[in-house]
């Protein structure tokens, strides 16, 4: 029986899918995104209590991330919060995306995140 249980786990395992990072200005923790001249590379969820899919929320939650910017001759840390802009340096930066959907009872493999960044500016 317990033989049985670790390799329905292992297989389980086995079928979870981490994707690829997509090209352009998308990126997973510890990945690089270049968008309009910055290096923007998230490093930490800060906090994610979006509302799951299909949950109908009294409140949308929130997506915070902490990400590393490069810019020409500079580096700063900031944490950004899903679609609230913020002006860093000469730009201004906003995090528009993120996946996946949190799903109701299902936690996040933070292999899985992909963040999205727009910036305008310099």
């Amino acid at each position: 029986m317990k033989a049985t249980i670790v390799l329905v786990a292992l297989a389980l395992t086995a079928c979870a899918t981490v994707p690829q990072a997509n090209a352009g200005p998308t990126a997973g923790l510890g990945q690089t995104a270049a968008v309009n001249g910055l290096m923007i590379r998230p490093i930490a969820v800060i906090e994610d209590s979006r509302c799951p899919a299909e949950v109908k929320c009294v409140w949308a939650g929130r997506l915070t991330v902490r990400a590393r910017m490069n810019g020409p001759g500079w580096t700063q840390i900031r944490d950004f919060e899903l679609g609230v802009p913020q002006a860093v340096d000469q730009y201004r930066v906003t995090l528009i995306a993120a996946e996946p959907q949190k799903q109701a009872g299902a936690e996040i493999d933070r292999r899985a995140y992909r963040f999205t960044f727009d910036t305008q500016g310099s």
